[in-house]
């Protein structure tokens, strides 16, 4: 036998099968909502995943202020910024932030489980956050995801 009778088939740009989803955030646990939606944003749930090609799909989360952050967190979790001015750091919990914008606790939960380098940059921007119900994706024709009900 002169050749191999199987090949690893890697993903490209051109051969990536990206569809619209959308999950609702209701009463979901902050961080296994990330989790979830961060492997639907690099791809891991397909086929024909590969590491180093944006492979995932455009997730729409809506209902993002109804998200569950469980014990103490809601309270005793710490957002820390700095402003690049000395002394200029800046301290904030998921109640301020839920406040003021509801969907940077999401964003930053999903963020935080994506590749630090060009690749995450390049996932991240196919999330799309809404603290509301309604979306303006309507003409991507998105599916609905139960997360309830994935693996």
């Amino acid at each position: 036998m002169d050749t191999l009778s199987y090949k690893t088939v890697s993903a490209n740009p051109k051969t990536v099968n990206k569809e619209w989803v959308v999950v609702d955030a209701t009463d979901q646990a902050l961080g296994r909502l990330a989790s979830k939606v961060a492997v639907m944003l690099r791809g891991k749930h397909k086929v024909n995943y590969t590491p180093h090609v944006d492979c995932g799909d455009n997730v729409i989360v809506i209902n993002a202020e109804k998200v569950r952050l469980t014990g103490k967190k809601l309270t005793d979790k710490v957002y820390v910024r700095h402003t690049g001015y000395p002394g200029g750091q800046r301290f904030a919990t998921p109640k301020v932030k839920l406040a003021s914008k509801p969907t940077f606790v999401v964003e930053e939960a999903v963020r935080g489980m994506l590749p630090k380098t060009i690749l995450g940059a390049d996932l991240f921007r196919n999330l799309h956050v809404y603290a509301g119900s309604e979306h303006p994706h309507q003409a991507q024709n998105p599916k609905f995801i139960n997360l309830n009900e994935q693996k």
